[in-house]
């Protein structure tokens, strides 16, 4: 038996890491400025994430919800802690679809309605609800198709409010920033303007920050740069550093009935151990700030690259429009720089979602390979 051919892949196996460093078998060095799709937040390898999930390796790796776990609890307080949102309650999933998933839901139960207003160039996941709210075909299988979601141009509040009016939507469900969209950036008035319509007509607000969240744009979740609190707010990705954690907080307002929701994994002792030394590495080591700076710096140097047409973005979440195909310099940066970035749904754009402790020298490296490739490309 083999593994299904689903994937797209470089033909590249990498065997360790450290830092914004990884290595293949062949010893190999890469500078990581993708992270697995803006999972890696806190560096491969670090020395306290490894310390902690082994060390609760050695005592209890899992046991299900049908008992106390107690640093699941110290998970979900860290996660107040670092976000600002103590007084929200945090249900841990295994996956950002997963979160997703469980906020349409939870919106649907709460307000007794069937509609969900999502964005086009949106990417939620590939469930069953999160993929109805996807704005890409191509993955949403006949089954998943469905009348209740409608889709709107990018944070058109006319658009919204038509929808709105009609008195029949249970959540409005919007990216931080979209991701696989091409990082494009909600406007702070926009997101103001939203979260208003969506009170003024009883519409729960979801912030999808599974990929724009913990810490990324130099706040913890990409929505506070509007000074904004939905009711409904889902996370993943960067919460677990590699392993798998998703998670939903809910407004203290919000009713939740015992049985609601459910997952078997999802807050298990070891995800929860991650999410414990993801939260303390990210507060000890002021890594937001460190994102805010360095995302600030390295936009700076990107646009004065000839040949890069725009870049998208804050903190450590970036979008570079090239004159060529994005392939073709991602391409060039895996052969002659040894540079992982992400790609996008818009074909000219290179993603960098690298970890959040990069070091300055990397980042000059990858700006300075940029300037090599789009300079070349560009004359």
């Amino acid at each position: 038996m083999h593994p299904l051919p689903v994937y797209a892949l470089l033909n590249i196996e990498l065997a360790r890491g450290r830092g914004s460093i990884v290595e293949d078998v062949h010893g190999t060095q890469y500078l990581d400025l993708y992270g697995g799709h803006a999972v890696i937040s806190i560096g491969h390898s670090h020395p306290h994430y490894v310390a902690v999930v082994g060390s609760q390796l050695q005592t209890l790796g899992f046991y299900s919800n049908s008992v106390r776990i107690p640093i699941q609890e110290r998970a979900a307080a860290l996660v107040g802690e670092a976000s600002g949102y103590d007084d929200y309650r945090f249900f841990m999933v295994n996956s950002g679809a997963e979160a997703n998933e469980n906020a349409i839901k939870l919106a649907s139960f709460i307000t007794g309605r069937k509609r969900v207003v999502a964005f086009r160039g949106a990417f939620h996941g590939r469930t069953a609800l999160a993929v109805a709210t996807t704005d890409n075909p191509r993955i949403v299988a006949p089954v998943n198709e469905t009348p209740h979601v409608v889709f709107v141009d990018f944070v058109d509040l006319q658009a919204v409010e038509q929808e709105l009016a009609q008195g029949d939507v249970a959540a409005v469900i919007i990216e931080g920033i979209q991701g696989v969209g091409g990082i494009q950036v909600p406007a702070d008035d926009a997101l103001r303007g939203l979260d208003t319509l969506c009170s003024r007509y009883g519409t729960m607000l979801i912030l999808d920050e599974v990929q724009s969240g913990v810490g990324r744009t130099g706040r913890f979740f990409a929505h506070q740069h509007a000074g904004i609190r939905p009711p409904l707010i889902t996370v993943a990705k960067g919460i677990g550093n590699g392993f798998p954690v998703g998670g939903l907080l809910v407004h203290p307002g919000l009713g939740v009935r015992e049985g609601m929701l459910g997952t078997t994994f999802g807050g298990n002792h070891l995800a929860s151990a991650a999410v414990v030394a993801v939260m303390e590495t990210l507060m000890a080591e002021g890594l937001q700030e460190q994102a805010a700076a360095a995302g600030t710096r390295m936009m700076e140097a990107l646009r004065d690259i000839p040949g890069v047409l725009e870049v998208r973005g804050r903190g450590l979440m970036i979008g570079i429009d090239t004159a060529q195909p994005s392939s073709a310099i991602r391409s060039a940066l895996v052969e002659h720089h040894r540079i992982l970035t992400g790609n996008a749904s818009t074909p000219a754009t290179v993603r960098l979602l690298p970890p959040l402790n990069i070091r300055p020298e990397d980042l000059d490296r990858a700006a300075s390979a940029l300037r090599t490739l789009c300079t070349v490309e560009h004359s």
